[in-house]
This record gives structure tokens, sequence and C-alpha cells, in this order.
């Protein structure tokens, strides 16, 4: 069974109204929504925007988190956690798919630059224990929470995803995907589509949410990667529509940064025109 993909992207301009921010979804063409960062957990604003999205057909599909859990300074990372607790709990309110966050970084000048620790094995165990801190915090009913890939951060490959969700072994713990963050080499960049089969094959049943960009390599000494819109680089997007719809449920795919609303019509456009 396949399922419709649930394509959306942010709306730019800031809409107070959740009847209008739905409606603006929808003239954009769009089938699911990101939570607005100014939102918070006011009950009248959460019911308001069950109603008006749900009534517009549009899926809330992810709250974004975007702080360093793993931030070497006390202060700062117990005001993390907090902050992504709220989101997580927020998006369990609204019925979204999922709040979505980086680990972070061991690196005290950054929130999520690279560090010859991120990657240790003491830090995937830091790891576990923080995502069970959170889910076990909050306690979530319908929202996962989740882990955006990244090269440089865990989980930085397929088979350190899937150990991580093994470990951590909390329901309320999901995938994010975003293959893009996962090419790491030419034979990966050459070959998206084995990637991409290879991400939902182990990781499929955990999966709330994807990311929609693309990503291009340069003739330029030494590797030098650089991310793009969709249709304008290696991603093969055929393969990546598919196993989403292959799914058999409605996972969101969301388009990220871009700069402008014209920008975000043409990745939709070309997104929608590799559906066969």
């Amino acid at each position: 069974m396949t399922a419709p993909i649930r394509l959306g992207g942010p709306i730019l301009e800031r809409i107070e109204d959740p009847g209008e921010l739905a409606a603006a979804h929808v003239a954009a063409g769009y089938r699911a929504a990101l939570v607005p960062y100014h939102w918070g957990e006011d009950g009248d604003l959460v019911r308001a925007a069950r109603r008006a999205f749900e009534d517009a057909d549009v899926l809330l599909a992810e709250a974004g988190a975007w702080c360093n859990l793993l931030a070497p300074d006390d202060a700062t990372r117990a005001k993390n956690f907090e902050y992504v607790c709220r989101r997580l709990s927020l998006a369990d309110a609204l019925g979204a798919c999922c709040c979505v966050d980086y680990l972070g970084t061991l690196d005290p000048g950054s929130d999520f630059g690279p560090h010859p620790d991120n990657l240790a094995p003491e830090t995937f165990d830091l790891a576990v224990e923080v995502i069970r801190g959170v889910v076990d915090a909050v306690r979530p009913r319908r929202a996962k929470f989740a882990l955006e890939m990244m090269q440089w951060l865990i989980p930085d490959s397929v088979a350190c995803y899937k150990r991580l969700v093994a470990a951590v072994d909390r329901p309320a713990f999901g995938v994010h995907v975003d293959p893009v963050n996962l090419i790491l080499t030419p034979r990966q960049y050459f070959d998206t589509g084995t990637l991409i089969r290879e991400i939902f094959a182990e990781l499929g049943p955990h999966v709330v949410s994807c990311h929609a960009k693309d990503i291009t390599l340069h003739n330029r000494l030494a590797l030098h990667f650089d991310e793009v819109p969709p249709g304008q680089g290696g991603m093969d997007y055929a393969v990546y529509l598919r196993e989403i719809g292959r799914l058999g449920r409605e996972v969101p795919l969301m388009l990220e940064h871009l700069g402008t609303h014209e920008e975000y019509m043409a990745a939709r456009a070309y997104i929608l025109s590799q559906l066969g």
C-alpha cells in the first residue's frame, strides 16, 4: 500500500491567527505544516490550531526545537533540555507528528559544530540518557521525539540511528529522515538511491517526518559538498518519494532552508513532478 505524499514547508510571514495560518498553507499548496516557534502551550491556541488545521486537512508535521542538548555549560544544557521538553509537550498537545532537534555538540563555541568527541562511544551513551530524559519527562501520547541525522553528530549513519533506537528503547522516540545529512562520500553522492532504500529498510517503522533538500558535489579541493534546493543536486527524489509512500501511512515531507516564497514554490513544483 502506498500513501499520498504530505508535502509541506514554512510560511515565511508571521501569522498569528491559526485559521489564517492554515489557510495560508492551503493557498501555498501545502498538505503539511511546521509548528511556529512563537506558539506556546496556551490551551485556547492549541484547541483553535488543532481545529483549524484539521478542517483544512493540513497535517501538523513537526515542532522544531533546534538547540544543543550536549552543551558543555551546565546552565545552558539545562535551559535547552527544558526548551526541548516544552516543544515536545506542545507538539503532543497539537497532535503533531514529532518534535525534532539535533543532538548537539560538545564544542563550547557552537550549537552543532564538529568536535572530536561528538561521535565517541561515551557520547552515544550520553545521547541515550538525554533522549530518555526528554521522553520520560514529557511522556507524550501522540507526538514522538526525534533527532536530525547529521554527518558529525549522533546519529551519523543508518546503523547508528538503528542502534540508537534500540538503546533508547522508548516508543516515544522516533526517526527523522534527511538523506542529504548522511551523504559523506562521492560513492554515496552518485548512488543516493541505495542510501535512501537502506534508510527506509532499516528504520521505516520508526520514521515520523522527513526533510526535503538536495546536495551537490563541487569540482573543488578538498572534497566539498553544498546544500542546494531540490532538483539542483544529486538526490534521487523518485526513490525518496517512492520509499516514503511505501510506508503506507501519512509521513510528512518538509521543505526547508530556502530564502523566498518563490523558491519554495519552485521546490514544491519539482518534487511534485517526480511523483510517478
